[in-house]
């Protein structure tokens, strides 16, 4: 594990800019329960951030807890989650798509920790998640 030293200014400067994307089916919403629902999306966010946990802007938004920028958004259907994830694999954004097991029924998806600017094309058409 690599330690990064940074001034407490340069690590504002950081985090401001510093977002984790996590997309959510909204199609579950129906009938599944709503603490089912968010601990998909708690799984899909810690594996991401433990899959690149050696990963400077992982290392970085991790250092400063209290000051984590995370947007949860809907997205409609499993296949919509699956085409997006397509996307994110085919531009290098690294990411987590959640398969539910045994049931291997993918729930959402999260990515790693990334500047807002250089992620945020591939998320404006979604709505927060309601």
């Amino acid at each position: 594990f690599q330690h990064y030293y940074i001034t407490n200014n340069l690590r504002k400067q950081i985090m401001s800019g510093l977002v984790q994307y996590v997309l959510v089916r909204g199609d579950l919403k129906s009938t599944w329960p709503l603490g089912a629902i968010i601990a998909q999306a708690c799984h899909a966010c810690t594996a991401v951030i433990y899959q690149f946990r050696n990963d400077e802007n992982v290392v970085n938004y991790t250092a400063d807890m209290d000051n984590m920028h995370k947007c949860v958004l809907e997205i409609k259907s499993e296949e919509q989650l699956k085409n997006l994830s397509e996307k994110l694999k085919e531009n290098g954004i690294d990411h987590k798509l959640w398969v539910e097991q045994p049931e291997n029924f993918p729930t959402c998806l999260a990515v790693k920790p990334y500047p807002k600017s250089e992620v945020k094309k591939y998320f404006n058409k979604y709505q927060l998640l309601k």
